[in-house]
């Protein structure tokens, strides 16, 4: 958007914030920025003194303002972007991103939509006690998904603005060679009227993850169980009532190596080429991989996937709007929107559809412009068989970053977790539903109903 663009090109420094800071002072500029300077010339004693503010009172805080807001503007909350205004709605607030930057100064990284579906991710500055907050400035960072600037932080820990077209991989994404990490994983169980339950994806060693099961706290009775077709692990778990809201927790010890081209150790699997529920195999995804494809019908089936590759990234929308988030290849290819299960599922039915064995895999993406901090959610990928070896891709990922649309054909970062492979699990226990879809979250069903763990990721670094 031009209006964005205009705003991006003023480059605001900051001062440090070390010494205000209740958290590292990177979580908050990892997709935020403050408008105006910080008095960094108070001393450390006076703002131990400063009564810490809850994140989830800065959750409630944000929350109150926007819902108050947008009662007094029929419904929207307005959001002024250039010489443009936006007319929004809340779709949620990045507790992962909430920040107290000290004396009633507070950070909210927010998601809000407008009629079209289009998500806008704002950035909030607050000053005030929760409850009775005001929004001294904001800024808009992502539409659906896009960053419009990145952030850098010089010698003197002072951050300012970059233009995206500036920004080094590891500002967007990416970090190189190796990256090492404690990974956690939680969630927490809801009131249970019956007996339950519950599979969870267990990440496993392979030959770019090295995975070590640090510890674990789970409830009830469990064991762990295989899905031999897609050499993946699950834990499964056997709830009753008393165990109502009790926590699970998972802590691994993560050394990831960037992922490229890989030769294949088995045969290619014949799943590799046929439908799944979601991911059909026929003749329209075929008509549509050729139109694709043109003129390379001829060429390598590298270069048909690259074609199919660029098609997505072409015509496809990031949004969380909509039927999202279940991994439809018809549902992306008729709206052209989705996450990265709808990029990943699309590019996989065209890729079969025209005989390039393809498959699907995920986990989580640890950010890279921070060392700990929490994870917004799970992350997909995909990979294709081609010329002898499989070959990574992240379609979303180069959607969202055009300037590393060639970088995520054939590569993977280090900073990312794998938990599973594969689509329509068959597992033994299984759930009643039948074949998982994908197994990222738990998997939860009380008396053989679906029900919903809440499930939060989070991360240190090892430096």
């Amino acid at each position: 958007m031009k209006t964005i663009t205009q705003l991006i090109r003023n480059r605001i420094i900051f001062p440090a914030l070390a010494g205000y800071l209740l958290i590292p002072s990177w979580l908050l500029f990892s997709s935020c920025h403050s408008g105006e300077k910080q008095d960094s010339s108070k001393g450390q004693a006076e703002v131990e003194a400063v009564p810490k503010v809850a994140i989830a009172d800065i959750e409630k805080g944000i929350k109150a303002y926007i819902d108050a807001k947008t009662e007094k503007n029929d419904g929207y909350f307005l959001v002024k972007d250039g010489d443009k205004l936006l007319r929004l709605q809340l779709v949620r607030v990045h507790t992962e991103y909430l920040s107290n930057l000290g004396p009633q100064r507070h950070f909210a990284c927010v998601d809000l939509a407008d009629v079209n579906g289009d998500v806008y991710d704002v950035d909030f500055f607050l000053e005030g006690d929760p409850g009775a907050m005001d929004v001294t400035a904001t800024s808009v960072h992502k539409l659906n998904g896009k960053p419009f600037y990145s952030w850098k932080q010089k010698e003197d820990k002072t951050w300012y603005k970059l233009p995206i077209e500036e920004a080094t991989n590891e500002l967007l994404g990416v970090i190189e060679g190796e990256d090492e990490f404690v990974f956690n994983y939680e969630a927490t169980l809801p009131d249970l009227d019956k007996t339950a339950e519950m599979w969870i994806p267990m990440a496993l060693t392979d030959a770019f993850q090295e995975v070590e099961l640090v510890s674990m706290d789970v409830p009830g009775d469990h064991r762990m169980i295989e899905d031999e077709a897609n050499h993946n692990r699950i834990l499964y778990m056997e709830l009753s009532p008393a165990h109502s809201g009790k926590k699970i927790k998972l802590v691994y010890d993560v050394t990831r190596k960037e992922k490229g081209p890989y030769e294949a150790r088995e045969k290619i699997a014949d799943r590799y080429l046929a439908s799944n529920r979601l991911m059909p195999v026929d003749r329209r995804f075929r008509e549509i991989a050729l139109e694709a494809i043109g003129d390379k019908n001829k060429d390598s089936q590298l270069m048909q996937a690259r074609a199919i590759y660029d098609y997505i990234i072409d015509n496809m929308r990031y949004a969380k709007s909509g039927e999202y988030g279940k991994g439809d290849a018809v549902y992306a290819c008729d709206t052209k929107t989705g996450n990265c299960t709808e990029f990943h599922s699309l590019f996989i039915s065209l890729a079969r559809s025209v005989g390039i064995p393809a498959r699907f895999s995920i986990g989580a993406a640890i950010p890279s412009d921070r060392d700990e901090g929490g994870i917004d959610g799970y992350h997909c990928w995909a990979e294709f068989f081609a010329e002898g070896k499989w070959w990574p891709v992240d379609i979303s990922e180069g959607n969202k970053y055009t300037a590393l649309a060639t970088y995520y054909f054939g590569r993977h970062p280090a900073n990312r977790i794998e938990f599973s492979r594969g689509r329509d699990l068959v597992l033994d226990p299984g759930p009643a539903s039948g074949p998982v879809n994908f197994l990222a979250y738990p998997l939860l069903e009380v008396g053989g109903q679906s029900a919903v763990a809440q499930t939060t990721f989070s991360f240190t670094r090892k430096n």
